[in-house]
C-alpha cells in the first residue's frame, strides 16, 4: 500500500534516532476513538491525539515564546481526552485559539488529512505542546501520517524525538 509520504519520513526520524517502534496498518479512521477500535492492545488513553490549532497571541506578554499575532502550533492530548481551551490560552499566552480548517492542516502538513496527523510538528515547522498526561503511559500510539498507518513507541522515546513543550491543557 502507498502512503502519505510524511510516514516516511516519521520512520526515518525514528530509525535515525535509533528509537525503536511498532508499526500498524488497518482499515484508514478519522477518529482516536475509531483508531482504538482497531488497535485492541492499546487502550483510548494511550493515542497520542495530534492536533493542530491557530492562536492569537496576545501582545505585550514577554514570556510568550511564540511572539506576537496569529501562529499555528501543534497540541498532543491522550486519545480519550479533549483539550481545556482556557488552559491553552494560558500555555500558549494567547487571546483566542481555534481549530485549523481542513485546508489549513493539509497546506501546513503538504496534504495529511485530519486524522492522519502524527505529533510530530516539528517536521512541520510547528511548536509542540504535549499535555502532561501523555506521558503517563510507557507507550504512545497514533496515526503516523496517514489515515490507515499507525506506530506505537515508548512515550519517553517520543518525547526524546520531538521535544515538545510539556503543558497541562486538558
Amino acid at each position: 500500500m502507498t502512503y502519505h509520504p510524511v510516514v516516511g519520513k516519521i520512520r526515518e526520524l525514528l530509525d535515525g534516532a535509533g528509537v525503536a517502534y511498532k508499526t500498524f496498518e488497518h482499515a484508514p479512521v478519522r477518529t482516536s476513538e475509531e483508531a482504538a477500535a482497531l488497535r485492541p492492545e492499546y487502550d483510548l488513553h494511550q493515542g497520542a491525539k495530534a492536533l493542530i490549532v491557530r492562536a492569537k497571541l496576545a501582545e505585550g506578554n514577554p514570556s510568550n515564546i511564540l511572539g506576537t499575532g496569529k501562529k499555528f502550533v501543534m497540541l498532543i492530548v491522550p486519545g480519550d481526552k479533549k483539550f481545556n481551551e482556557s488552559k491553552v490560552k494560558q500555555a500558549l499566552g494567547a487571546k483566542e485559539v481555534r481549530f485549523a480548517t481542513e485546508q489549513e492542516v493539509g497546506e501546513i502538513t503538504d496534504g495529511v488529512q485530519v486524522g492522519g496527523v502524527p505529533p510530530f510538528g516539528n517536521l512541520f515547522g510547528l511548536a509542540v505542546y504535549a499535555d502532561k498526561g501523555v506521558f503517563g503511559n510507557d507507550e504512545v500510539i497514533f496515526n503516523a501520517g496517514d489515515r490507515a498507518f499507525s506506530i506505537a513507541m515508548q512515550s519517553a522515546d517520543w518525547r526524546k524525538v520531538v521535544n515538545p513543550i510539556e503543558v497541562d491543557i486538558v
